[in-house]
């Protein structure tokens, strides 16, 4: 089955042509990095006027690249939520409108479920049930996955995603936006043990986050040191990248132990981290656990994951109906359906 996934659920406009939920045909991203920029963050307005512009030359491209016409899609998958409401009906209008037209099957798809199925377009994907941890700039939990339709959350976070605290703290250091790359940049540079951070670990034997103090702590100690700060930048980065990262790190970890499930994946924007990737794969290698990470082009927003989970949805059963309608959180919402 060929299916055509689109995704605007934040500031990405994307598409892309998947087969059988895990063969990537092409993989269109059109990012609007340099338009929220100098906001210092995504402005919703903005980014859905851009959305609008974007989508149909983004959505010929994805046709395009792929060497496949448009009466060969068999069914279109898109995003459905969470996201910003403006940017999310550009896609999902577009999408329903679509498979209205040439009368083929579509579905409506979390962008979480989405990043769930990524790690089923590389080679090597775990086999079920494994242990997901999610993080990205708007999302932070995590997930016991036992079918591509089916899992159950473990954790999230109680306040700040992790890629959120990244940004935050960017801006607090004038690092601009976004801050994940850059703090990863600096960190490299500096020396973690230098300025230790707390670890907000709450509950060790639960699996939910915070990573609101952190932030807090980094703020206090920017204000204390101001006078020195740009010798201390890039001991800071390193000091905050490891306080979440060893957080992140010990609660995946503990929730395979916990599970005695043996399979881990790193998903979301954030498992770009290159010491995110290192530490949970080295902590894992002692344990005897076996890690799963996608390729950075599918660690972001992209449409390929919704594809792959589309096609699974749709394969289920589940179709979208002209009435559904996007939604900007998850709450009790399943993740791998459109309910």
């Amino acid at each position: 089955m060929i299916v055509l996934g689109i995704e605007t659920s934040c500031d990405e406009t994307a598409a892309a042509v998947v087969v059988d939920g895990h063969r990537i045909l092409s993989s269109v991203v059109s990012s609007q990095i340099a338009i929220h920029r100098p906001f210092g963050g995504v402005v919703p307005e903005l980014a859905s006027r851009n959305h609008i512009k974007s989508i149909l030359p983004v959505y010929r491209q994805a046709l395009e690249d792929a060497c496949v016409s448009e009466d060969k899609v068999n069914a279109l998958a898109v995003t459905q939520g969470p996201g910003l409401i403006g940017s999310l009906l550009v896609g999902f209008s577009f999408a329903k409108a679509i498979a209205m037209v040439r009368k083929i099957p579509w579905v409506g798809v979390s962008h979480l479920a989405g990043h769930l199925n990524s790690v089923f377009l590389e080679s090597d994907p775990p086999t079920f049930p494994y242990i997901a941890l999610l993080v990205s700039g708007g999302h932070t939990a995590i997930y016991l996955v036992t079918s591509h339709t089916e899992s159950d959350t473990m954790g999230q976070t109680r306040d700040d995603a992790a890629g959120e605290a990244f940004d935050k703290v960017a801006k607090m250091l004038g690092l601009g936006y976004p801050g994940g790359g850059v703090i990863a940049a600096l960190a490299r540079q500096g020396d973690p043990g230098k300025i230790r951070f707390p670890r907000s670990y709450l509950d060790k034997t639960r699996f939910d986050f915070s990573f609101s103090g952190i932030k807090t702590a980094v703020n206090r100690y920017i204000q204390e040191h101001s006078q020195d700060l740009p010798n201390r930048i890039a001991d800071i980065a390193a000091g905050f990248q490891d306080a979440v990262v060893d957080v992140l790190v010990y609660k995946v970890i503990t929730a395979a132990v916990t599970t005695e499930c043996k399979r881990i994946a790193l998903v979301g924007g954030v498992a770009a981290n290159e010491r995110l990737r290192s530490a949970v794969t080295a902590e894992a290698e002692k344990r005897g656990l076996t890690v799963h990470i996608p390729a950075l082009s599918l660690c972001g927003d992209n449409a390929a994951m919704i594809a792959a989970a589309g096609y699974h949805l749709l394969e289920s059963g589940i179709r979208g109906d002209v009435t559904d309608d996007v939604y900007s959180r998850q709450f009790n919402r399943p993740l791998t359906n459109n309910a």
